[in-house]
């Protein structure tokens, strides 16, 4: 049958109707994701294996400090952004004072990393780490101000080029280090550098494809967007307490091999995250538009929570079994020790998935304000945990800890969800078959992959086997389970 053009365009490029705007979104960041992840993985098994765990321990150490400010580049806004342009177009008007607004905070949150960096770091290399890294922060915080305008106009393929162009010269300046001039900081450069570029190709797809670029300095608009996102920048402070003070503090206890060893399992548990994030962007849109028509947004509802839950519970069974046939596979045996770490950490995977539709309708909901406590809460008892955790246990002492704050967070999103929700149905019959048909899909699954003649296997043959036998066990259960629903209801 030929390939009918006109319709492909239309079905990749245009915006017509809920469920083909979403699968226009899912492809292109789809697309984009697998590429880039592809190429980062090669990136990251060759840092990890050239640098090694205290190289790559220092590496990921100053990432995770200057990443600390990171918040304050944004204040939440871009979010809350995203959902007032998506639902009201005449507020585009108001993009160019939001553009000078992410400059200033971009610009004054730089300099606050310097100068921390300065007085509370003495090691000269992660001192310049630190200033590397806090240049590559300032270019994404710009460069997300931009994709604001993309996806609220729900046209993701911009985004997406302009990550592929980020990572496509990433990686090819990042491998040409590892060869020629192997060493943290200079790794830390192409990073940079690769983001700076990207910068530019965002600000060119804007002027070129949208609007012009200019800059506007209007003290009413920001105090608008500073009172409704006030909320959701604490709540995004404190989100990056409880994920990133780990690797601080252990650095600070001078762990630094752990702080290698843990961040080479949080870099397979960030990959494990892709297709939420991937559902996450998709979804958000079109839950901000179908405010305003419950029907709508509880059909969109039961899909994102659907999904989430049909790859959360095969991601935590296949991660813990297959833990160290994947840690050996991605990196050598002096990563071993991250083995314990990852089987724990894989945990954090599963809960981000299922608190990731509840936490995306508060935000719609209007509700960050109530949600910060949730954050607040989970911080608090982070960084508790790993004041006591760390010392005594190490890197698995901080896993433990993230997961503990984790299921706190995940317990009160739910709570504040079912209070708030406008819609009729939370968890109803189709979430339950779902959840139901998951775990028992998970059963075949673990006994299949667990064999020792499938454990044996490559490790992209092991978790393709596992893949498919837990999808069409998945299919069954879930077949079985709807028409049992459906006939009840008709009784």
């Amino acid at each position: 049958m030929p390939i009918n053009y006109e319709e492909l365009k239309a079905l990749l490029f245009q915006n017509k109707g809920v469920k083909q705007v979403i699968i226009k979104n899912t492809f292109w960041l789809s697309m984009t994701e697998a590429f880039n992840k592809i190429l980062k993985l090669f990136l990251v098994i060759y840092i990890a294996r050239v640098l090694g765990a205290v190289g790559y321990g220092e590496f990921n150490f100053a990432l995770a400090f200057a990443s600390l400010f990171i918040i304050f580049t944004d204040f939440g806004i871009p979010v809350l952004a995203t959902r007032e342009l998506a639902k009201d177009k005449e507020k585009e008007k108001h993009f160019p004072a939001l553009l000078a607004l992410k400059l200033l905070l971009t610009a004054a949150v730089f300099v606050l990393t310097l100068a921390v960096g300065f007085f509370t770091i003495k090691d000269p290399i992660i001192r310049e780490l630190i200033f590397v890294f806090a240049l590559m922060i300032a270019s994404h915080s710009l460069i997300e101000i931009v994709f604001v305008f993309f996806r609220a106009r729900q046209k993701m393929e911009y985004e997406a080029w302009i990550k592929i162009i980020e990572v496509a010269i990433n990686a090819a300046l990042g491998f040409f280090v590892l060869f020629n001039f192997p060493s943290p900081v200079n790794l830390s450069w192409a990073y940079s550098f690769a983001a700076i570029i990207a910068l530019v190709a965002s600000l060119v797809f804007l002027r070129v494809k949208f609007i012009p670029l200019k800059l506007e300095i209007n003290l009413r608009v920001w105090k608008e967007y500073f009172l409704i996102a006030w909320p959701l920048a604490l709540v995004g402070f404190f989100t990056l307490i409880y994920t990133q003070t780990d690797s601080v503090m252990m650095g600070f206890f001078k762990l630094i091999k752990e702080v290698g060893w843990y961040s080479a399992a949080l870099k397979i548990v960030g990959a494990s995250l892709i297709p939420a994030g991937l559902v996450s962007q998709c979804f958000f849109p079109a839950l901000a538009s179908a405010l305003k028509h419950p029907e709508r947004l509880q059909k969109i509802w039961n899909y994102f929570l659907q999904i989430m839950i049909f790859f959360a519970v095969p991601v935590m069974v296949g991660g813990i079994i297959l833990a160290q046939k994947i840690i050996d596979f991605v990196y050598d045996p002096s990563y071993f020790p991250a083995i314990l770490a990852f089987q724990i950490l894989i945990l954090t995977t599963g809960i981000n998935y299922l608190c990731t539709p509840f936490n995306q309708l508060l935000i719609v909901l209007n509700q960050q304000k109530k949600m910060f406590w949730a954050i607040l809460g989970g911080a608090l008892i982070n960084v508790i945990l790993n004041s006591i955790l760390i010392p005594r246990f190490t890197l698995y002492g901080a896993a433990a800890a993230t997961v503990i704050s984790m299921i706190f967070i995940f317990s009160f999103l739910i709570r504040l969800t079912f209070k708030s929700a406008p819609i009729k149905s939370i968890i109803g019959p189709q979430i339950i078959f779902t959840f139901v048909a998951s775990l028992l899909a998970s059963l075949p699954m673990y006994f299949a992959i667990s064999r020792p003649m499938i454990y044996s296997l490559n490790i992209f043959l092991s978790i393709l086997i596992g893949a498919l036998v837990y999808a069409a066990v998945f299919s069954v259960f879930y077949f079985f389970f709807s028409r049992a629903g459906k006939g009840r209801a008709e009784e």
